[in-house]
């Protein structure tokens, strides 16, 4: 039982479609509370797709998803999101026409701990960009937005698809200081990512997906002293 309650995430032998096309094959996992659970495979082998189920965006046909213990697989995403999932997607998927105030307005939930006032006190640069709209961001600049409007959802976990794609890699070096930044903050982080180092890093638990389904587990350590499964998997 103790355990249980130290889980902020489980999935348990999850099978998603899209289509007629089957996409996870019995997938499970857990998220520990407070913890950063990395994700990791190459391109097309699903890890979106499981972000996606957690979210409630593409719902599993089968298998079940506990977060704080509450089956939440057949909840439709705004429900989740309501109940503590916030999500940076892939891509940042900024709007923009909106300023960075007027993100953090628009996603803002009234006056619980988060506020846009405390994220410009914790993201000091969005406060220098304040009245900048998403498209005239720097990369970087723009995924400290789209971690700043999931934080206004007040969540208690944190789903992050590819935090790094397509960023120079002094940028990438920042998103890694802004994920530990919010992982101190006591956050149950699920981190998609191809970049093997800069997960392994920040991770406190790894699990590696080929095809659809979950085939290793281990601490990043682990992950690095296993050749094998670097040269299999992970294209290392």
């Amino acid at each position: 039982m103790a355990e249980e309650n130290n889980i902020c995430l489980e999935i348990k032998d999850i099978n998603t479609f899209y289509g007629f096309s089957h996409i996870l094959y019995d997938v499970s996992l857990k998220v520990p509370k407070g913890k950063v659970v990395a994700l990791l495979g190459r391109n097309g082998v699903g890890k979106t797709t499981t972000i996606r189920s957690v979210m409630g965006l593409t719902p599993p046909q089968s298998g079940t998803i506990l977060f704080n213990g509450e089956e939440i697989q057949k909840k439709p995403a705004y429900q989740i999101s309501q109940m503590g999932v916030g999500i940076v997607p892939q891509g940042r998927r900024l709007f923009k026409s909106l300023t960075v105030k007027e993100h953090l307005e628009v996603y803002c939930r009234g006056s619980m701990e988060w506020t846009p006032e405390k994220a410009l006190e914790y993201f000091p640069r969005l406060a220098e960009r304040i009245n900048n709209r998403g498209n005239e961001l720097s990369g970087g600049e723009q995924q400290m937005l789209a971690v700043a409007r999931a934080l206004m959802t007040n969540p208690s976990l944190i789903l992050m698809d590819e935090p790094t794609e397509g960023l120079a890699p002094l940028i990438v070096a920042e998103v890694g200081k802004l994920i530990e930044m919010v992982k101190n903050e006591g956050y149950s982080i699920l981190l998609t990512e191809q970049k093997l180092n800069f997960a392994l890093n920040l991770a406190d638990e790894v699990y590696v997906m080929n095809k659809g389904q979950i085939v290793y587990y281990g601490t990043p350590d682990d992950i690095r002293n296993n050749e094998e499964v670097k040269a299999t998997y992970l294209g290392v």
